[in-house]
């Protein structure tokens, strides 16, 4: 399905991407250090940095898949949200403190001073690949908006919108990065409010109140209150947003990175903070914007195209078919700004941990500066690419959002286990901290692949909803530790 853009819409998207270009060129000629790669000079206000942290929870992820699954379903992802209150405060009571008395770039040495380089080695692995998918989601969900918009095949939108992020976040560095941040968010929320305000004033307009028929159809829902973990329940989604938040905020590089940007500890704290505040409403608004599309096209005025199967494709129908000239241009502008915004950090981050966990530890610890930004720029570039060709392969995917649940759960689930570890001082031997992950991984390979099995293979079958796969490989690798540490006093 095609809509094409008209003159001014184009122009705004081209305008757009040149204003994000220019900011990579302007920031390049201050970006001369590592560290001002890495974490601008630590001079970011704390109010930028807030924003920077919550877009990276806001991306095309939710501009697009919140409201599908919104549409689809119920408002089951709004419960995610709310963890991450309870999640700020641990972490701001007890985790931001320890970083910034180690004064942590990399995150994962800290587990290198708790626990060992083993762990160290394992958990920034698993996080550079768990950006490459990362990536590849919200590069193959923005260009399936721009497929209905633009006369080009997904893969050259692909193509297009990867290398573009690659350039100005290859030139500015994290301040590139905070900054492009803080204007798409600007953006991103006044695209949000405007698509709400529209379909607000048709689904609540008499005679027909349309949004009633949501209400009906219990799309306001927190979804299933049964005790179950196969399926998607409230407390399947209460599991799951604990541990993914607590693992973005402890334990991903690329959130960690932006709040270790600004100068203080008391910045960093009321940075996270802000990042919360602002992300739980756009969550509400993101779920309402999917429930009043279910409303609006229930009416017997608005239809949908048969050619829609996917409640992911619904709000780019909605942007084609029901926003005038010149709003759809900043509404677009505003789905791609929420993209970029999370694939550039994606990027420097990857970045910042293949510069400081191998090769400034393993290869050339006396490593100049010059060869340094040189080695950040260039991974910045390969992963780039990486996740351009993952995103190629998800082309045919079903519901992003799930695909997205589902790759946090199985990079998530041994990082944030060993994190826990290190933040209570949990001390056991390397040996038995290496079985713990191997234990762990395990459990996601179960979780992960031995589904829909032969009658045969029942007894063997992980019933359990994939994405909290993660959180039960935590909670085994947290419980096959402690059971030596039991071990080890028993020696003694």
């Amino acid at each position: 399905m095609n809509y094409q853009l008209g003159i001014i819409d184009t122009v705004i998207l081209v305008l757009y991407g040149m204003v994000m270009v220019g900011m990579g060129i302007y920031f390049m000629r201050k970006t001369k250090t590592s560290e001002q790669f890495m974490v601008a000079g630590m001079g970011i206000p704390a109010w930028a940095a807030g924003i920077a942290v919550m877009s990276a929870y806001t991306s095309s992820i939710s501009y697009i898949a919140v409201p599908g699954k919104a549409y689809d379903e119920n408002w089951h992802p709004l419960i995610f949200a709310l963890t991450a209150l309870p999640v700020t405060w641990f972490v701001t009571q007890y985790v931001i403190p320890h970083y910034r008395k180690h004064k942590i770039i990399s995150v994962y040495k800290y587990l290198e001073d708790k626990i060992g380089d083993w762990g160290r080695v394992y958990a920034s692995f698993s996080f550079v690949l768990f950006m490459v998918g990362r990536t590849a989601v919200i590069l193959y969900l923005s260009s399936l908006l721009l497929t209905s918009f633009v006369d080009i095949d997904i893969k050259t939108l692909i193509l297009i919108i990867g290398i573009l992020t690659i350039a100005y976040t290859l030139m500015g560095g994290m301040e590139a990065v905070i900054w492009t941040d803080v204007i798409q968010s600007v953006i991103m929320i006044g695209g949000l409010l405007f698509s709400a305000y529209i379909l607000t004033t048709d689904v609540f307009s008499k005679p027909d109140f349309l949004i009633q028929n949501a209400f009906d159809a219990n799309k306001f829902s927190l979804g299933d209150t049964s005790f179950s973990l196969s399926g998607r329940t409230i407390w399947v989604m209460i599991i799951y947003g604990i541990t993914e938040n607590i693992r973005n905020l402890m334990a991903d590089q690329n959130y960690t990175q932006k709040y270790s940007s600004v100068a203080t500890e008391k910045k960093a704290k009321k940075s996270v903070w802000i990042a919360m505040l602002i992300y739980l409403p756009l969550t509400i608004i993101f779920l309402y914007i999917g429930t009043a599309m279910f409303a609006f096209y229930s009416g017997a005025g608005h239809v949908l195209d048969p050619s829609i199967v996917k409640g992911d494709e619904v709000f780019p129908y909605f942007i084609a078919t029901e926003l005038p000239v010149g709003i759809k241009g900043l509404i677009i502008a505003a789905i791609l700004a929420a993209s970029m915004s999370t694939v550039d950090s994606a990027l420097n981050s990857s970045a910042t941990v293949l510069y400081l966990d191998y090769y400034k530890k393993y290869f050339r610890p006396n490593a100049s500066e010059k060869s340094s930004i040189g080695f950040l720029r260039w991974t910045t570039v390969s992963w780039g690419v990486l996740g351009i060709i993952f995103s190629l392969l998800l082309i045919n995917a079903q519901s992003a959002l799930d695909i997205w649940w589902q790759i946090s759960g199985i990079f998530g689930g041994g990082i944030l286990g060993l994190f826990l570890l290190a933040i209570f001082n949990v001390k056991i031997a390397r040996w038995q901290g290496i079985v713990s992950v191997i234990f762990s991984v395990l459990i996601i390979i179960w979780g992960t692949f031995l589904r829909d099995l032969p009658s045969d293979f029942d007894w063997l079958e992980c019933t359990i909803d994939p994405i909290i796969i993660g959180a039960i490989a935590t909670a085994g690798l947290i419980s096959l530790a402690m059971l030596f540490v039991a071990f080890n006093k028993l020696k003694k």
